[in-house]
Order: structure tokens, then C-alpha cells, then sequence
């Protein structure tokens, strides 16, 4: 014998039915907390400093991420001004 029962009811009225805790309060505590650390943060950074966590230490400069690029492709990176002296 199978019984079976629906119960319609908002999250907040089960918790409080098996008599857990409210925890809304310490989570909107929290976001309000990653919220203020993250725009300290973001104002903080510097956009050098940004590109340097980002690209890896290898990388020199932006020609080398277009050598990279062109040996990716399988080709022969075309000659430029600055690169005629290669």
C-alpha cells in the first residue's frame, strides 16, 4: 500500500515546520559582506596589474602573444616593421 501526500507551502514555512533555523539573515549579512570586499577590490586594482594575474609569466608583450597566436594557426607570423629585423 502506497500512501501519498502534496504539500503546498513556501520554503520559509517548511524550515520553520521541521524547526530549522532562519538562515536569510546571516546569508543576506554575508553577500552584504562579499559585496563591500569585492568593490574595495575592484577599485583598488590597477589595469597593469590586472593584465599581469591574466596573461602568464611567460609572456613578454603582446608580440609574443601574437607569435603564439600564429604558430597556434600553423603559420609563419606575416612581417611587420617591427619584426624585420627576425
Amino acid at each position: 500500500m502506497k500512501i501519498k501526500f502534496d504539500v503546498e507551502c513556501t520554503p520559509e514555512e517548511a524550515r520553520t515546520f521541521f524547526g530549522l533555523p532562519d538562515v536569510v539573515p546571516m546569508q543576506q549579512r554575508l553577500m552584504d559582506d562579499l559585496e563591500t570586499k569585492m568593490a574595495e577590490n575592484i577599485q583598488s586594482l590597477d589595469p597593469e596589474q590586472l593584465v599581469k594575474t591574466w596573461l602568464p609569466l611567460s609572456i613578454q608583450g603582446w608580440g609574443e602573444v601574437q607569435k603564439m597566436f600564429w604558430a597556434q594557426m600553423g603559420m609563419k607570423a606575416p612581417m611587420s616593421g617591427a619584426n624585420q629585423d627576425e
